[in-house]
């Protein structure tokens, strides 16, 4: 039981620093680059990853709070996954197939 609750423990806090990043790169994005990437604007995304992060820090994986905790990672993941590889893309310049 000992290293379930040690899993957890990481799992919690780990998926808190990822919404940290997340955030931390949206805040430090061009705001012109999100619509260049035909994506959200940057408030929006920044209030997407800061809510998240604060879901994931406040909830945890298991019990009552997953209701908000899985919510916050998928639009985390989403960020991290769909947004961010286009907007390095987009300010680097693009791939000219």
């Amino acid at each position: 039981m000992l290293v379930a609750s040690w899993i957890m423990f990481v799992v919690h806090w780990g998926s808190a620093l990822t919404g940290l990043f997340a955030f931390i790169h949206a805040l430090l994005q061009r705001a012109d680059a999100y619509s260049a990437a035909d994506r959200k604007t940057k408030p929006i995304w920044m209030l997407i990853t800061g809510g998240s992060t604060l879901a994931m820090a406040l909830f945890s994986v298991m019990g009552p709070g997953m209701i908000f905790w899985v919510p916050a990672m998928a639009a985390t993941l989403v960020y991290l996954v769909d947004v961010r590889p286009r907007l390095i893309e987009v300010q680097r310049g693009g791939r000219n197939w």
